[in-house]
């Protein structure tokens, strides 16, 4: 008897609560996965070995900007602190786009969410990469078909946009990649096999930006106060943001928007006698909070959490 065909797979689409989603670049995880445990037993020299609590592998999925926008609203929410739980499938597709097979999830959380290097030098196309812990997963037999992607949103991490309160941004050529992370807290408390979880709490990274030494006065000055004097209360932190723009450079594609940054390292980067390289420094900034905004102009001003809270209504008029 002839070995079965292999699958070969042409696309991969995501399902979120039963509603496509779009296209992924690539997809990894979703695997069923037993603790072993190990119990010492009578007088046996060796430990004795069973399976315990089940768990899945995280799902990795890389996408571009062409995905639905509930996708990007989800990862806007647990930004936010408003950590959602959402079922689906990510569907495996022929080249015709029908389903072969599919991995289905219950309550995912999104871990994770990395954004590339935004590099003036870059050429290639940037894709985001986000992270889902399941509840739980399984492989189905796929039925039907897949919606083709729509027309795509090529981004070049070249078109970007760095703005900062006070800072002139005119000549940053990167901001190094990072990544949102978000804590997912187990409850192994129980007879359940399937680990219940929730979400915990949220971890901002610190950014790295690149630029022109030429620019970079206010910069320095700003160090100079908040670092080498000790000038950095609350108000003493600023707030930017970081566009994503198309080809044509004046559309914005998606903002993450930066709350309470505070610059705690800068310096000039490694240069060479009679090279032709422009002089850059490197800035090292912390952030306390980022949102994530799809496709809308750029706000004149970004207020502060901190802002936000000590804020009055304004009374009713009568």
């Amino acid at each position: 008897m002839p070995a079965p065909r292999t699958n070969v797979g042409g696309s991969f689409g995501l399902v979120l609560d039963g509603v496509e989603n779009g296209l992924l670049k690539s997809v990894d995880g979703g695997v069923a996965v037993a603790d072993v445990i190990a119990e010492a037993v009578g007088t046996l020299y060796y430990p004795k070995k069973h399976v315990g609590p089940i768990s899945y592998s995280p799902f990795v999925l890389e996408f571009g900007l062409a995905m639905a926008n509930s996708l990007y609203d989800w990862i806007g929410a647990s930004w936010r602190g408003k950590a959602i739980a959402k079922s689906g499938a990510i569907v495996l597709a022929d080249q015709d786009f029908v389903a072969a097979s599919q991995r289905e999830f219950t309550n995912a959380l999104i871990t994770e969410t990395t954004f590339p290097a935004f590099d003036a030098t870059s050429k290639d196309p940037a894709y985001l990469t986000v992270t889902l812990s399941p509840e739980s997963a399984r492989v189905v037999k796929g039925s039907g078909k897949i919606s083709p992607s729509k027309a795509q949103k090529l981004w070049l991490p070249s078109n970007f946009r760095l703005a900062i309160d006070g800072l002139d941004c005119t000549r940053v050529t990167k901001v190094d990649g990072f990544t949102v992370k978000q804590a997912v807290v187990t409850d192994n408390i129980g007879a359940g096999r399937i680990r219940l979880r929730q979400a915990g709490r949220l971890e901002f990274p610190n950014l790295k930006i690149t630029l022109a030494e030429a620019s970079a006065t206010s910069w320095f000055e700003w160090f100079g106060a908040f670092v080498l004097k000790g000038d950095n209360d609350d108000s003493k932190e600023k707030n930017g943001s970081i566009s994503l723009l198309a080809a044509n450079l004046t559309d914005e594609l998606m903002r993450i928007d930066l709350f309470n940054l505070g610059i705690f390292r800068i310096g000039q980067d490694r240069a060479e006698a009679n090279s032709e390289r422009v002089a850059t420094v490197s800035a090292h900034l912390y952030c306390e909070r980022m949102e994530l905004v799809l496709g809308t102009p750029v706000k004149p001003a970004v207020r502060s959490a901190r802002a936000a809270r000590r804020r009055v209504p304004a009374r009713k008029a009568r």
